[in-house]
């Protein structure tokens, strides 16, 4: 790499910490708590993975997600997905047409809501699993095939899909599949008392802080970026760390902490392995440190594995969720011998 572009390269990774400070204060300006989610999803968006977001109704999903893009100057389109919405209702299809001039008919494509920066798919599952094939077609390949074209999405292009956990009835549980396609899985709590009483008082202040965002950034400098973090170096034993961490998930797996076996039928891929380390560079350039430590990759870990983990139903009778079993596997994996 010529000097010039080397230099250019170290000086937009230290002003990483600069950008996401600022990233997050402009969403945090609209969005009232939620802290360990926006630190999370601005982790995700650097990196341009997908993310999943499991919260009740009312806890600002859609104003986080709308806010995010318009902080990083990106298109932002919103599905609201149904039981009875079609693959081409979110990919597009191929219409036929005739010319009124010279009466001729010929099929034109028309681009649906996934040609866009960044998509909310809203209660992703609650629509049939062919819809959300096509949904994973776009989320892994960056892609859609309509009519036997392939035609490529935007860049940068993610996913930002929600859940409800409470309301289950008419839905289509998500595949392993698509799961393992969101790099994180957040989970939204209730604000507290001080946060709620803030949201209640500045509803109309808060919609107008969310129409008035400036940008940060833009795509360019986000693609850009994104390269930059996979390039940060990873130290060996943070490598094992990480991988350690997602082979102890796996109740069949000799590092599998004896305590936790029986609670889960199947552990992490090694996808999870990457996602951690892809995480902790960002962490660490985002914190301004060279190169991302153990506490990094234990940061991260949960919103990389808790939905990468199926429970047995043992898990279910004891009351054992998916972050109980992530806590007590990074508790129990020995750290390496220096962070």
């Amino acid at each position: 790499m010529p000097d010039d572009a080397l230099t250019a390269d170290l000086r937009d990774l230290d002003d990483l910490p600069r950008l996401a400070g600022a990233l997050g204060e402009r969403i945090r300006r609209v969005v009232v708590g939620q802290r360990e989610a926006i630190d999370h999803l601005t982790v995700a968006t650097l990196c341009q993975g997908h993310t999943l977001l499991v919260g009740v109704p009312g806890l600002a999903k859609t104003l986080l997600v709308r806010t995010l893009a318009g902080a990083l100057d990106l298109e932002f389109r919103r599905i609201q997905f149904t039981p009875d919405t079609m693959p081409s209702d979110v990919i597009g299809a191929e219409l036929l047409e005739t010319d009124p001039e010279s009466g001729r008919r010929a099929l034109r494509f028309a681009q649906g809501p996934v040609f866009t920066n960044v998509l909310l798919a809203d209660e992703v599952n609650r629509t049939p699993p062919r819809t959300q094939a096509a949904l994973l077609e776009a989320m892994s390949e960056r892609q859609v095939t309509v009519g036997g074209e392939t035609r490529p999405l935007p860049d940068p292009f993610l996913v930002v899909a929600t859940q409800n956990p409470i309301e289950q009835e008419g839905t289509y549980p998500l595949p392993e599949a698509q799961l393992d396609r969101f790099m994180f899985a957040l989970r939204l709590a209730y604000p507290k008392p001080a946060e709620e009483l803030r949201i209640a008082l500045e509803a109309d202040a808060i919609e107008d802080r969310a129409r008035t965002t400036e940008p940060v950034a833009d795509g360019a400098q986000l693609r850009r970026l994104r390269a930059l973090i996979g390039q940060v170096p990873v130290s060996d034993h943070v490598a094992e760390y990480a991988v350690s961490i997602v082979r102890a998930t796996r109740p069949d797996d000799d590092l599998c902490p004896a305590p936790v076996r029986r609670l889960i039928r199947w552990g992490a891929g090694p996808r999870a392995g990457q996602v951690l380390l892809m995480g902790a560079r960002c962490l660490a350039a985002m914190e301004g440190e060279p190169t991302p430590g153990a506490h990094h990759v234990r940061r991260i870990a949960p919103a990389a594995l808790r939905h990468r983990i199926v429970l047995s139903y043992a898990a279910a009778a004891e009351g054992a969720d998916a972050d109980d079993i992530v806590e007590r596997i990074v508790r129990e994996t020995a750290p390496p011998s220096y962070d």
